[in-house]
């Protein structure tokens, strides 16, 4: 069988990191040609995601970041046994789709969230729905934020945007520092259809949309919707699953 594919950040604890587990995969004898390791943080994971949204192998990340919610902790002693025991869980990105002041289309994935912000001084000014519904005719803020249940514990937590649990089939709808209505609390909505998100003012309010680190400026129209055709299979060590990261997470912001 071939051996494990192996991708790396090019920073030196990642390049170190490296090199201690070709070693330890070399020593073992293990082949899996359906794994890609990858190493790095958070950021790097999802930038390789994307760019092997075709593949049908499966990703086991390493963390050489800071939190690396989406990765492993790396043990040159327990790496063998926790490849081959790993869980896995299934993940489907969002599809941004953004038409610019220009009539442009953009299109982009996101597997944390889309958020839609303030590009100037002025308030961003928008109205979302939801597939045939209006969720708000008018929202006056700093942007607002589109988060899967995976991302749900990242800048979604920050907004003060409701954790998700990973089988939920939900998204998170969070408003960043709403001015007008100054009490709305966003919204968690199915992920069966589309969100829309229109600038009420592009001229004089001018918003980005980001897709994770993706950035389209002068966005008039945004739309949102889960993509299910794509499919990322993502292995975690049997103690620290995603799922569990996940119940910490809500564990410690209710007892916060």
């Amino acid at each position: 069988m071939k051996k494990i594919q192996v991708i790396s950040d090019t920073n030196q604890k990642s390049l170190k990191i490296k090199l201690q587990l070709l070693n330890e995969l070399n020593k073992n004898k293990i082949s899996r040609s359906n794994i890609i390791i990858v190493i790095g943080g958070d950021g790097f994971m999802l930038q390789t995601l994307k760019k092997n949204k075709k593949s049908k192998k499966f990703f086991y990340g390493i963390n050489s970041g800071n939190y690396g919610f989406l990765m492993n902790k790396f043990s040159t002693k327990n790496i063998t046994n926790n490849l081959l025991k790993a869980n896995m869980i299934t993940i489907s990105p969002l599809e941004m789709t953004v038409k610019n002041i220009k009539n442009q289309t953009r299109k982009y994935l996101a597997i944390n969230e889309v958020s839609i912000l303030r590009q100037s001084r002025q308030a961003a000014s928008l109205s979302i729905n939801y597939g045939s519904k209006q969720i708000i005719k008018k929202l006056v803020s700093d942007g607002v934020l589109v988060s899967t249940p995976a991302g749900s514990t990242a800048y979604n937590l920050s907004v003060h945007g409701p954790i998700l649990g990973l089988n939920s089939k939900k998204l998170s709808i969070a408003p960043i520092s709403p001015f007008r209505p100054r009490r709305w609390k966003g919204k968690v909505v199915s992920d069966k259809s589309m969100i829309t998100i229109k600038n009420l003012n592009p001229k004089k309010r001018p918003i980005s949309s980001v897709a994770d680190n993706i950035e389209v400026r002068n966005a008039k129209y945004i739309k949102v919707k889960t993509n299910k055709k794509i499919k990322f299979n993502l292995l975690y060590d049997k103690s620290k699953s995603l799922q569990k990261k996940i119940k910490v997470e809500q564990l410690r912001r209710e007892t916060s």
